[in-house]
Order: C-alpha cells, then structure tokens, then sequence
C-alpha cells in the first residue's frame, strides 16, 4: 500500500478535489448542455468520456513526472515551484474574471452512446488548461525522494475521478434546475469563485515557503 499517500495529504487532496468538481467549467456544461438537450442518459456518458480523458491525463504526468524525479530531482524542484506560481495565477484569474456559466438547449439528432462517450473524452483530453492543470496540479502532493511517486500519481488522479463523481451525476440529474439556478444565481458563481482563489493561495504559499527552506 505504499501508493497511499499520508491522511494529510489525502485530505487535503480531497478538499481541492471537491472544489474543483463544484466549479463551473468546460466538462459540467458539457454535460449539462447534452443532458437538457438530449436526456440524462447521453449525459452520463459524456461523463464517462471526461473520466476517460482524466484517466490519460493522469497516466501521462504519473509516467512523466517518475522519469523527471529520476533523471533530475533539480528540474522537478522547478516544476512544482511554476506549478505553485501557476495555481496562483488560476486563484487570482478567479477573483477578476469569475466563472463563464451558460447553456443552451440545441436540439438535434441524439448521438450514439460511442459518440456521446468520445465527445467528452476528446473535449477534456484536448483541452489545453486541463492538461497544464493536471501536470502542475498532482505533483503538488508528492515529493521528489518518494520511492513509490509513480503509484501515488496514478491513485491520485483515479481518487480525482471518484471524488468528482457523485458531483457529476448529480448536475446530470438535476442539469433542468441547476442550469437555471446558476444562472440566476451570479452571487453563487461569485462565491465559488472566492473559495477557489482563497483555497489555491494558500496550496501556492504551503509550496513556495516549504521549499524556501
């Protein structure tokens, strides 16, 4: 079980992970759109597709990130100090431009469930800020000497994907209300927004004072 990070870590992981799946972005209006136009069902399966890609991304920096450790501790120091830089920058986009939310209900012939799954697998695994989150995110919670870095990678990345589930299904199953709700509701967007920024500030100041040390 050396693939288990520390509780602390686990914890503080969890936290981050939540925030991240309670936060508007490309995949929930995805889903949400497909749901209020084609069903709930379509919907789940683009859920499926993200997942997918979310499983890739992690693949790839887990593999990535083992060779880095190993070829130069220096470079994986510089790494997780532009990474921290990089959440920084994300907590203060957060605070001056806030959440995008909007959906429209397209009508249109009803995909098949392959498509609707590759829809979401290719929208998450192409997305650019997806790719650049995923490769200076993880490595936040590993440190160069761990032995077993590649392990707790890859069952960081499948946790991300368990924590943001039940989110997911339930903005599938409610996407009719939430979508409206949301909407409605720019103050929420706005607090999420707060809560983002102040929770990534503090990821970034953890990283940069330990490693001044």
């Amino acid at each position: 079980m050396d693939f288990l990070p520390s509780l602390a870590t686990l914890l503080a992981f969890t936290a981050a992970g939540l925030l991240l799946a309670l936060t508007p972005g490309p995949d929930m209006t995805l889903s949400i759109g497909r749901a209020l136009a084609q069903g709930r069902r379509p919907a789940l399966f683009v859920v499926l597709g993200t997942s997918l890609g979310v499983v890739c991304h992690t693949l790839l920096v887990a593999f990535g990130i083992s060779a880095l450790i190993t070829a130069s501790p220096a470079a994986f120091f510089i790494l997780k100090t532009g990474g921290a830089a990089y959440l920084l920058w994300l907590a203060i986009q957060a605070i001056r431009f806030g959440s995008s939310f909007s959906v429209e209900k397209v009508e249109g012939t009803k995909s098949s469930t392959l498509a609707n799954v590759a829809t979401g697998f290719w929208v998450n695994i192409l997305n650019p800020k997806v790719i650049i989150f995923f490769m200076t995110f993880l490595p936040q919670f590993v440190t160069a000497g761990d032995p077993s870095v590649t392990g707790k990678l890859i069952f960081l990345g499948i946790y991300f994907i368990v924590i943001g589930m039940p989110v997911n299904l339930i903005v599938v199953l409610a996407a009719d209300w939430l979508a409206g709700w949301l909407q409605a509701n720019p103050k929420v967007l706005r607090g999420i927004d707060y809560t983002f920024a102040g929770v990534f500030s503090i990821f970034a100041a953890k990283i940069f004072f330990t490693q001044a040390r």
